[in-house]
């Protein structure tokens, strides 16, 4: 009895450990990812022509909503590894938000590969259309698709429940607003919807800028190329950002099989799914982009760099 209990404890002690060090494994990634997310913000911040320029507005909606979604998700996270318990209400707000911004960044994703197809295919009408204030606009819209999922969540949510529920102490995780099977039927359902949409959007961009790319010749060839670049790039991040979407489902599963099983594929799934996407903004913009790159050296330097500032690329 006694050696089945050193040994339960020597196990207990290695799984502790072993969360501590996957705990400060994600808190590093995601203290130099939001590091780097900032001074991108300070650079947009910084410059009138970033700020005026609708593809750049976009981008900065995308780093402030991923800061957001980085700091909800690793609340989130840190809540479910040491299973800190909370009352139900109190997860509401926590769970609304990161749904929100779930959301938001693959919707942007795709805004910000219209805006490439408009520059590349309806250059004459590139700077009617692609306007700081109707930037704006797009951004409200795109809040406003970005809530659908989750207000629907909400709804069947509260069709089913009980006031006592929200007093209920449980540890928090989106799975606590899905009572019954049909609830996840509609979840998932949504999802794939908007899984479609995007896909098509892109893969139609993509096609008709591929068909520009082939006829265009000199300067005008080179900045398409470098466009369907950027789109095939937008892609790849809007993949992973909409295999995140299905995460959830294959958590839940997993979740009535064995929770230790679940903080496994939950940590898989945070490192892969939701804080890759993330770091592949400042790739495609803060490094590929010869103007932002040049402003990025600048302020990460604390002005020691010298900026060309002759330099601006559309």
């Amino acid at each position: 009895m006694a050696d089945n209990n050193s040994a339960q404890s020597v196990g207990g002690n290695s799984s502790v450990r072993q969360i501590n060090e996957r705990v400060i494994i994600v808190q590093l990634l995601v203290v130099i990812f939001l590091y780097i997310n900032f001074l991108l913000i300070i650079t947009f911040s910084k410059k009138e022509c970033f700020r005026t320029n609708m593809r750049y507005i976009f981008f900065a909606n995308t780093l402030i909503s991923d800061c957001f979604f980085l700091i909800l998700t690793n609340i989130l996270l840190i809540l479910s590894y040491f299973r800190v318990p909370m009352q139900v209400w109190l997860c509401l707000p926590l769970c609304i938000a990161s749904s929100l911004c779930t959301f938001i960044t693959p919707v942007t994703l795709t805004a910000m590969t219209l805006e490439r197809y408009v520059a590349i295919c309806l250059p004459l009408r590139h700077g009617e259309l692609c306007t700081q204030r109707n930037a704006l606009h797009c951004i409200l819209i795109m809040f406003s698709l970005s809530s659908i999922p989750a207000s629907v969540t909400l709804s069947t949510f509260f069709s089913i429940i009980t006031h006592s529920y929200y007093t209920q102490v449980r540890i928090c995780s989106v799975e606590l607003f899905i009572i019954q099977r049909w609830q996840s039927h509609v979840r998932s359902a949504v999802s794939q919807f908007y899984f479609l949409m995007m896909s098509v959007t892109i893969a139609v961009s993509y096609v008709k800028i591929m068909k520009v790319a082939k006829i265009a010749s000199g300067e005008n060839k080179k900045s398409t190329w470098k466009g369907l670049r950027t789109v095939v790039l937008h892609g790849f991040q809007l993949l992973l950002c909409l295999i995140q979407l299905w995460s959830p489902f294959i958590e839940a599963a997993v979740y009535q099989i064995d929770f230790m099983l679940y903080i496994n594929v939950r940590y898989f799934n945070y490192i892969v799914f939701i804080l890759a996407p993330r770091c592949l903004s400042p790739l495609v913009y803060g490094l590929r982009d010869t103007t932002f790159f040049l402003e990025l050296k600048y302020y990460a330097v604390f002005g020691l760099y010298k900026k060309n500032t002759s330099v601006f690329v559309d």
